[in-house]
């Protein structure tokens, strides 16, 4: 499996228990620029951080709205936090469900309080309106 340039081998064999239902897909919400905050956070982790991300995102992928805690927990609305402790950090990446059965990733950050920064939050807000936006234009 490769992302965010970072190539992790698969070690383990997925089975897939309904072979007809259809997946869910990951995407990153890209600004004006093309460029996806996301990742750009992601590629600045150590790589160990990196493939327990890798992990954790395809685990959300698998699970999806059936995700819960302590792999995913709600916030607010439509936003929910994949969670992830590296190296005695504690990392958060928001995402939100969305039609198509597609989970988009709009902010990551690192977590240095017991409670989510409301900045923090604001500002995967604003991604998810600018994505919803966008969205609504290219119908």
């Amino acid at each position: 499996m490769s992302l965010i340039g970072l190539t992790v081998p698969d070690q383990y064999t997925k089975i897939r228990i309904m072979a007809d239902e259809q997946e869910w897909s990951i995407e990153f919400y890209e600004d004006e620029d093309g460029v996806s905050p996301v990742l750009e956070f992601l590629q600045q982790l150590d790589h160990k951080t990196q493939a327990r991300f890798i992990w954790s995102i395809e685990q959300l992928r698998l699970q999806n709205v059936q995700a819960h805690e302590p792999l995913v927990k709600h916030i607010e609305g439509k936003l929910w936090e994949l969670r992830r402790a590296s190296g005695g950090n504690i990392y958060r990446l928001f995402c939100f469900f969305f039609t198509d059965r597609r989970i988009v990733f709009l902010h990551g950050f690192q977590k240095k309080t017991d409670k989510t920064p409301r900045h923090e939050i604001e500002i995967a807000q604003k991604r998810m309106d600018d994505f919803l936006a966008h969205e609504e234009e290219d119908k």
